[in-house]
């Protein structure tokens, strides 16, 4: 019976070693997907980040792309660790996946978190930013934005196109009359603002608030999901780490 104990441990650490493989390069490519998110979430509408006055939402973004470059690095250590039979490499990487794990959670938290202030935050300060950074030098990139936000989502204004008549750039001589930006017109052209009928521009109910929520809410949802959900898988491959570790002989160093 002893002999054939013996025999039956080196085949679990084989199983091991496989499963442990297998499980790494599919954490590669995970953390390829996690870095893809990330990135996506701040590049495809980096624009409205500006419009926030919290970071929390760039925030969990960026935590995502450097939890899917730890990932990725981490599982080629993976791979290494497990054929070279090395009990050093494996406590690393078993070190790095509780930090990514740690990290992915924080993600989620974050835009879990996010998820409960985002309306207060919205109906604090973005009619603010809308009016009073508009078309103000150096602020480019919010102008950027309120255009982009509002062609976009098919709206004019905060709350409407009502609060306009706040802007200090509508008040200026630079407006030329017009009582909205050209950006809440339904077809674009020169001085389109100055008409602020429904028939010409958009009156959407909640105004751009309402919009910017909803695209906001979704996009926290693919974070914490993302963020989450690997966390969650990666217990799996922490679990394997400590078997084989316990299964290989201490080697002298």
């Amino acid at each position: 019976m002893g002999g054939y104990e013996e025999k039956k441990e080196p085949c679990g650490t084989v199983c091991l070693k496989y499963l442990l493989f297998a499980f790494n390069f599919f954490f590669w490519l995970a953390g390829g997907a996690v870095m893809a998110v990330g990135i996506w979430t701040l590049v495809e509408k980096s624009d409205y980040i500006s419009l926030l006055s919290s970071k929390t939402y760039a925030a969990s973004a960026y935590i995502l792309v450097l939890a899917g470059i730890i990932v990725m690095v981490t599982g080629v250590l993976g791979c290494c660790a497990t054929f070279r039979e090395q009990r050093k490499l494996l406590l690393v990487y078993f070190i790095l996946l509780l930090c990514i794990f740690l990290l992915e959670i924080l993600a989620g938290v974050l835009a879990y978190v996010y998820n409960q202030q985002l309306n207060v935050e919205l109906k604090q300060n973005l009619r603010e930013t809308m009016t009073q950074k508009y078309k103000q030098s150096s602020q480019e990139h919010v102008t950027r934005a309120v255009d982009d936000l509002q062609q976009e989502f098919k709206c004019c204004g905060s709350n409407g196109s009502s609060d306009w008549a706040e802007s200090a750039w509508i008040r200026s001589r630079d407006a030329n009359g017009r009582m909205v930006p050209d950006s809440c017109c339904k077809t674009i052209g020169e001085l389109c603002g100055r008409r602020d009928h429904p028939s010409n521009i958009y009156k959407v109910e909640g105004g751009c608030i309402t919009k910017l929520e909803e695209f906001i809410l979704d996009h926290l949802k693919i974070i914490g999901g993302v963020g989450v959900g690997i966390a969650c898988v990666q217990v799996i491959g922490m679990v394997f780490t400590c078997y084989l570790y316990q299964s290989l002989k201490a080697e002298p160093y």
